[in-house]
């Protein structure tokens, strides 16, 4: 059910729709949720899922390089893009806004904005009555979103964060998608107290709750925010100071709370934050069992509270902090068994950060997939040439097709033969650039991403349907299906005989890996020639 149009006016409901031209580009091509793709909807076999902080808590800014850029309906922190783009003339008593010129007041800002509802906390005027289709304190109303954020003051206040998820359901509800991904500090800013804070997050849990019940909408998972406020500067479950560990074990015990009561899939544990700049100044091993320390306590309160979803870890190599300590699927798996803590999580795994240090984009996934340890993945992409860049939109269908052909293959843990129902999922944490600033292009980000796979999900299914891989990988292989090999293979053999076995049969001998035949069979499926040109679309299936 769509939600009644505000903040997006200009934007009707996203279609598939196949035959579109070139510049016709607020519809889907490739993605049908409806289309039977081997055996399933493309809806079943994605449940999409667009990230809450990448679209709505980011706003064009680039570190240290650069303020903001990006135009909402709903945000009136100060845009330069806005200013010079036909909005509104801002007092902000210089002509840049300085960062040392902020008065955090004890509150902190998303993405360099400050509190417009406590005049006092800045030095400059919060902002003026902007003119025609903008918004004053005194006028808080929609404008044409192609212009601005209406829902967004660009501050911490309780009620932005109210504005801004309607406006984020509005979106979701319009590309047409069932499920969201979203974390607690989404929902509501830090409060004074832990009181305060609570109270703020059981009222807008209470708002996503009916927003949900009007979408038929839930997360596909949800996760507690151990990274963005200051006090995780050094960490969450592995900071130095206890009083900030257990601080971040209260933010998960009341994320999981706020988990079940969405009815979210999943529930994430994801640690940009948790790792070392200098190995001089951490006891690591330490560091490493209070990690173990906080998944075996989630692990039990979610049995307590009697929680549905999965638990879910989210490997990350670096940025922030140079050297995390869960950098990719299988050192995270390693913590799991050394805590012995294998059967109660799977990993969340984001190809980019594969790429991102010079891997495939496609490891990790196999990684995880081959250990029965794979649970979501991100669709996001990254560029290879760029370090720290892990968030851009997919477009690359080659790359999405190596992902959708593991993904399709699996056969293990919660996955039996292929996808079950009610498992898995692709986040959508991808967002648009800095120099794409109008709301429009949020929903150009998703199409392409969305796209992308859908093109790749097809592909898979022709792969294997064929079955030319699964059969030439059975022919490699074939050497341990009998004899001696099928005794190496069990682990049933020894040194000795293995020298008796060399000293009876000679040198081995070698078969050729035919790399370049099989990258050939793979482009033969992903760029299609006439046989399947007429019917790309997936319908021969």
């Amino acid at each position: 059910m769509a939600l009644l149009p505000k903040f997006f006016p200009s934007v009707n409901q996203i279609k598939y729709h196949p035959d579109a031209s070139p510049e016709d580009n607020m519809v889907f091509r490739h993605y049908n949720p409806t289309e039977t793709v081997h055996g399933r909807t493309m809806e079943e076999w994605f449940r999409f899922s667009p990230c809450y902080f990448n679209m709505f808590r980011y706003f064009g800014t680039d570190d240290h390089y650069g303020y903001r850029t990006h135009i909402r309906p709903w945000d009136e922190g100060y845009s330069w893009t806005a200013r010079h783009y036909g909005r509104a003339n801002y007092d902000m008593g210089s002509k840049y806004m300085d960062k040392s010129t902020y008065d955090l007041g004890g509150k902190y800002m998303d993405k360099s904005t400050y509190d417009v509802e406590k005049r006092s906390m800045s030095p400059h005027r919060a902002y003026v009555d902007v003119g025609k289709g903008g918004m004053s304190p005194h006028n808080p109303l929609p404008f044409d979103d192609r212009k601005g954020r209406s829902w967004e003051t660009g501050s911490r206040s309780l009620s932005n964060y109210k504005r801004r998820m309607q406006a984020a359901f509005e979106f979701f509800s319009k590309l047409g998608v069932r499920y969201y991904s979203a974390s607690d500090r989404d929902f509501a800013p830090e409060g004074e107290t832990w009181e305060e804070t609570n109270i703020m997050l059981d009222e807008t849990t209470t708002m996503a709750c009916n927003l949900q019940q009007q979408s038929g909408m839930c997360p596909l998972y949800f996760a507690a925010d151990l990274f963005s406020h200051p006090r995780y500067m050094n960490g969450a479950a592995t900071n130095p100071e206890f009083h900030v560990f257990a601080y971040a074990c209260a933010q998960v015990k009341r994320a999981m709370d706020m988990a079940k009561r969405l009815q979210a899939q999943n529930f994430v544990f994801f640690h940009p934050r948790d790792g070392y700049q200098n190995p001089l100044q951490r006891q690591i091993y330490r560091d490493i069992q209070h990690l173990g320390h906080l998944y075996r306590m989630a692990a039990q309160y979610k049995d307590k509270i009697g929680y549905k979803g999965h638990l879910l870890i989210q490997p990350k190599p670096f940025d922030p902090l140079r050297h995390q300590y869960e950098c990719d699927a299988m050192s995270t798996m390693q913590i799991l068994r050394h805590f012995g803590m294998e059967r109660s999580y799977k990993l969340y795994i984001k190809p980019a950060w594969s790429r991102m240090m010079g891997r495939p984009y496609h490891h990790d996934v196999y990684m995880a997939s081959a250990f029965s340890m794979l649970g979501l993945v991100d669709a996001a992409d990254s560029y290879p040439e760029v370090k720290g860049t892990s968030d851009i939109c997919a477009a690359n269908v080659r790359d999405a097709t190596f992902v959708m052909k593991c993904y399709m293959e699996q056969k293990t843990g919660s996955f039996k033969s292929g996808m079950d129902y009610g498992h898995g999922g692709f986040t959508l944490s991808c967002r648009v650039r800095r120099e794409s600033f109008e709301p429009r292009d949020m929903f150009h980000g998703m199409i392409l991403t969305m796209d992308t796979y859908a093109c790749a999900l097809k592909n898979a299914a022709r792969m294997l349907s064929d079955g030319c891989f699964a059969r030439s990988l059975h022919q490699r292989y074939i050497s341990y299906k009998s004899g001696f090999g099928e005794k190496l293979d069990k682990g049933s053999t020894n040194f000795e005989e293995c020298e008796e076995y060399i000293r009876s049969h000679g040198d081995a001998q070698v078969q050729s890996s035919r790399q370049e035949h099989h990258e050939q069979m793979f482009n033969y499926f992903v760029y299609p020639s006439a046989k399947y040109s007429s019917g790309y679309s997936g319908r021969i299936l």
